[in-house]
């Protein structure tokens, strides 16, 4: 079920941990920003903060929680990440076992959750520019792929760089860039655009997470650094235990875009 008269991140959140929305985060709260979850244990978290230090396009820190809190401090106030976002996945042994909507029976004292940048930030931004987004438009979740582009490893960390798409008008291309490039913090500037081969994309029209959105002709698909790749990565590094979001189901903070942007 989705209710449509939320209107503050506050009260999304409220609505998500009511389960009255359930679906991916891309239309809700425009203009805040949107955060990728990462929920380890302890003993992982050091090796997990200097990976995303060593890969920051993937993988900006907007906040780390202390150990065993579910509960903000910066980005909103005192949210609860056992319930706050819609899904969530759990992986054991790098393996996923299960898509849950809250985590009251799986949390731990010795769990330490990471809050990373998202490229819904900056959808806001690339739409007051004029640029479509067509997964919006489509009411659908944005499409990401996994690509042969490595990431830099730290300690068990390692693996594949996630990207997300979005198909951006030829004329149009430059100010894209221009736009995202103001936001460091959730991923930047595109990392590949138009051949998609290159970065080990196989079909463009059939991503790894997401889904797939229509590419017109005077279209070019535009790929950015996408917060799911710790998913790729813990995939890889098998860890026991591991908590992430489930691809687009965002957790929706009470920063604005604005925040994040430079000048």
């Amino acid at each position: 079920m989705i209710v449509s008269n939320a209107r503050t991140p506050e009260s999304i959140r409220f609505q998500i941990r009511k389960n009255e929305i359930t679906t991916h985060t891309a239309e809700l709260a425009p203009g805040y920003v949107q955060a990728n979850v990462v929920i380890l244990p302890k003993n992982a978290a050091f090796d997990f903060l200097l990976f995303c230090q060593r890969n920051p396009k993937p993988c900006p820190v907007l906040e780390v929680l202390d150990e065993g809190s579910p509960l903000t401090k910066y980005t909103a106030d005192k949210a609860d990440l056992r319930y706050d976002v819609p899904k969530y996945r759990i992986y054991q042994y790098g393996e996923l076992q299960e898509e849950t909507s809250d985590l009251e029976k799986y949390w731990r004292n010795d769990f330490v959750t990471f809050l990373l940048g998202c490229s819904f930030t900056f959808d806001s931004a690339l739409i007051a520019a004029g640029i479509e987004i067509r997964n919006i438009t489509e009411g659908k979740n944005v499409p990401m792929f996994v690509t042969n582009i490595p990431t830099s490893p730290a300690g068990i960390f390692a693996g594949p760089t996630v990207v997300s798409m979005r198909p951006i008008p030829k004329d149009k291309i430059v100010r894209a860039v221009q736009v995202t490039s103001r936001f460091p913090g959730v991923h930047g500037s595109p990392i590949q655009i138009g051949d998609s081969k290159k970065i080990g994309i196989r079909d463009v029209f059939n991503p790894d997470f997401g889904d797939p959105t229509d590419i017109l002709d005077d279209e070019v698909p535009v790929f950015w650094a996408c917060g799911v790749t710790p998913q790729a990565v813990a995939m890889e590094a098998k860890l026991p235990f591991m908590i992430t979001h489930s691809p687009g189901h965002m957790f929706l903070t009470d920063l604005k875009d604005e925040d994040l942007a430079i000048i």
